[in-house]
């Protein structure tokens, strides 16, 4: 297994509530662990797999969290030092952010609720780990299988997820002409 792109949980949660200070807008918690969620899986899903944070998502009352970021600011923003985020990994928080920033909590909170990893672990009751597994398989098989396609694919509900490829966007930039480009960070494919 690879090392995660962050050192802690810390530095996405961090990242998220100063994104929402900077706009104006106050994040609420469940909406932090919801936005968190979602940028693990989609960056598994535009990293072939690999983690963001070492983080594991337990079941809560109204949907996933970290149990440890949710411990650690039951009382407000803990006194953490964090170091600085990468830009590709910066890129897909900013990507989450956009795509789902927007949205309420209570929408999140239905939309993640249908994701298989989330309802299968969601069978087991409150505090049941979701298998990470389980996301890689959703967000990176599943919904990129399913870019063009109307119907979902078989074993999957119709969910409110959007492609990989729709939430990570790539940068747009400008040539030297001052056309605008977009530009995407070279990957290369994974071999296991």
């Amino acid at each position: 297994m690879h090392k995660p792109a962050v050192d802690s949980c810390f530095e996405v949660a961090f990242w998220f509530l100063d994104r929402a200070l900077d706009e104006g807008e106050y994040l609420q918690p469940q909406k932090m662990h919801r936005l968190m969620f979602l940028a693990q899986a989609y960056f598994a899903s535009a990293r072939h797999g690999e983690k963001l944070m070492p983080a594991s998502f337990v079941i809560g009352p109204e949907g996933p969290i970290e149990p440890t970021v949710f411990r650690a600011m039951e009382r407000g923003r803990p006194m953490v030092d964090t170091t600085t985020i990468d830009e590709p990994v910066e890129h897909v928080l900013d990507s989450v952010w956009r795509q789902f920033g927007t949205k309420s909590v209570e929408r999140l909170n239905t939309a993640i609720s249908n994701h298989p990893p989330v309802a299968n672990a969601n069978e087991n009751g409150l505090g049941t780990e979701i298998s990470y597994e389980e996301m890689v398989d959703f967000y990176v098989r599943a919904l990129s299988q399913n870019l063009n396609r109307k119907q979902p694919q078989a074993g999957y509900q119709d969910t409110d997820a959007p492609s990989p490829d729709r939430v990570l966007r790539p940068k747009l930039m400008r040539s030297h002409t001052g056309k605008a480009v977009s530009v995407d960070r070279w990957t290369p494919r994974r071999v296991d």
